[in-house]
């Protein structure tokens, strides 16, 4: 029986990639188990995200590429809803759209993906290691000065297929992605928090729609984590209060158990000669309490001198 305060028919823009794909379906598939009878359409759509594949995220206008269509079909009534990896999500909602709920976090962390070599510590001095991200790049450069760092774009068969086709002899991916796609037995070790800090968000899928849909949002409530939603809250005000974005390698990771929230942060130089590392941990019960735990490590972040890391 559905409802009568939530829609009868919904429709999720969605990126046409493998995993934008999986996402979409995974949560259409929880919304037809959570209300028998609804229909759940995808839409999909090519982003300028993915049509731009030959420069770096960062120079052409960070993650948010990957969202802006998705957001022009809600506005013009050709879908109700989206289905995001939340660290792709930027911190600052656009007017007029709202993160109507985030759902139980995969594996948050960063995987190693080699055909030869077990773990980062195995690869040979020059051993080329590709990545997408600023973040790994500047962890990496921290710990294995001696590796060379490549920029890796694509989606993750793509990637997967020039780490065969021998362009890199290892690169490194978001685990939860892999692990969505069938990938997990290509991870040949897993990085830990304490290695590699993983990005905001990440693990964690994000459903916006417009700020005006109360049917939408209400249909939504049902599919949030408090565990994962505390945690990215935190995670989502730390690098906002810092300014994060696709130019600064800025991490942040958070856990909640038993009601307490554990809060670590990182904002680094690319070359990774210069980190600052801080972390934080209070009982939070909400929201407001762990956006207000992401601003505090921020503050103290800032009062270290972080502002020399942060990237306009």
């Amino acid at each position: 029986m559905i409802p009568a305060s939530v829609p009868r028919r919904l429709r999720i823009a969605t990126r046409e990639s493998a995993l934008a794909l999986w996402q979409a379906e995974h949560i259409r598939a929880r919304l037809v188990a959570q209300y028998p009878g609804m229909t759940v359409d995808l839409l999909g759509m090519t982003t300028q995200g993915d049509r731009i594949l030959d420069q770096p995220l960062s120079s052409i206008g960070g993650k948010g590429l990957f969202i802006k269509e998705l957001e022009v079909a809600m506005d013009d009534g050709r879908a109700d809803m989206a289905v995001h990896s939340l660290k792709d999500v930027p911190m600052e909602m656009p007017s007029g759209f709202s993160l109507a709920c985030i759902t139980a976090r995969e594996d948050p962390r960063d995987a190693f993906v080699s055909n030869e070599y077990a773990n980062l510590a195995e690869l040979p001095k020059g051993a080329v290691v590709g990545t997408s991200s600023l973040r790994r790049e500047a962890q990496l450069r921290e710990r294995y000065p001696h590796l060379d760092i490549q920029p890796l774009r694509g989606n993750v068969n793509t990637r997967l297929r020039k780490l065969d086709e021998g362009q890199y002899a290892a690169i490194i991916l978001a685990a939860a992605g892999l692990k969505r796609l069938g990938f997990g037995t290509r991870i040949a070790s897993l990085l830990e928090p304490e290695e590699s800090l993983p990005a905001p968000g990440q693990g964690a899928l994000g459903l916006e729609c417009r700020s005006d849909r109360a049917n939408v949002l209400a249909a939504l409530a049902p599919m949030a984590d408090l565990g994962t939603t505390l945690a990215t809250t935190a995670e989502r005000a730390f690098s906002r209060a810092l300014g994060g974005s696709c130019h600064t390698p800025l991490a942040a990771y958070a856990e909640w158990e038993e009601g307490t929230l554990w809060l670590r942060g990182l904002l680094a130089g690319r070359d990774g000669l210069d980190i600052m590392r801080g972390e934080i941990e209070a009982d939070v019960a909400d929201s407001e309490a762990a956006a207000l735990l992401g601003q505090e490590l921020a503050d103290d972040f800032l009062a270290r001198g972080a502002s020399r890391f942060i990237v306009a």
